[in-house]
């Protein structure tokens, strides 16, 4: 069994969790240790059975305690090699036993896990989202995308369940106090996703074999959970897809939520 929990999701903090009955990993470390450690406890987990830490990208809401969790509790973190270079206090910490590399669009195995890391369009130097597979069950997670292409489509497309960012809602964007210049980021194409965006996606990958989806990495700002939920289902009925036939959830900044079982 393949399983999934967002422990923390969003622009303030980022950290997820898959297991399998065998092997228990991290992806990214965006906010506290204590927070970490508090979300794992609630779904009866722990911090001391974690095998791996995998990074998608430097960036602080998604590293913020990672030399600490990986020192303080002996944990391998994975990430590529312009990943590592961009984040020397963080790397500074971890012993150099934990520093693991692996390539972009290249398999790595995890135990019994198959860790397929996809590059992504970001501001950042090499950012990268995950496709993981135990056996039959696969699961995707991407976000941090300026737009979305057709090769990430492919990765997300083999998966039952993807995490899928719906980072902003236009109009919110271009009515906030953010400057030009942070507005333009956000929207560019090495920016973030738009909930019309993750949701014209979905509606294609509902096509295939995707059966749930997780919204997630929303913006404090410029998106809130109702709105990003309805956009992307509106999106979905505008291209005649059946919404009951999908679980369609958005992902908690605040709070671990839900596992899901694959």
């Amino acid at each position: 069994m393949l399983k999934f929990c967002s422990l923390y999701s969003g622009s303030s903090g980022n950290c997820l969790f898959v297991s399998t009955n065998n092997t228990k990993v991290l992806i990214d470390c965006g906010t506290s240790c204590k927070k970490i450690c508090e979300g794992l406890a609630s779904i009866d987990s722990s911090i001391e059975d974690i095998d791996a830490i995998l990074v998608t990208h430097e960036h602080s809401d998604h590293i913020q305690s990672l030399g600490m969790v990986s020192k303080k509790f002996d944990i391998p973190v994975y990430a590529n090699l312009e990943t590592w270079n961009a984040m020397e206090k963080q790397k500074e910490k971890i012993s150099s036993e934990n520093i693991k590399l692996f390539e972009n669009d290249k398999n790595f195995l995890l135990n019994d896990l198959t860790i397929h890391p996809f590059s992504t369009p970001h501001d950042a130097a090499n950012p990268c989202g995950f496709s993981i597979h135990n056996g039959k069950k696969r699961l995707s997670i991407a976000t941090d995308l300026g737009y979305m292409d057709n090769k990430i489509f492919e990765e997300l497309q083999s998966s039952s369940f993807v995490l899928l960012e719906s980072n902003y809602e236009p109009e919110l964007l271009d009515a906030s106090r953010y400057p030009f210049h942070l507005k333009q980021r956000i929207k560019g194409p090495n920016g973030h996703l738009s909930n019309e965006t993750a949701g014209k996606t979905i509606a294609e990958l509902m096509k295939k074999d995707l059966k749930e989806v997780i919204l997630g990495h929303l913006s404090k700002e410029n998106n809130f959970p109702e709105l990003a939920y309805k956009t992307v289902a509106e999106e979905l009925m505008n291209n005649n897809t059946d919404i009951n036939t999908i679980r369609l959830s958005v992902a908690s900044r605040t709070n671990p939520g839900k596992i899901v079982n694959i």
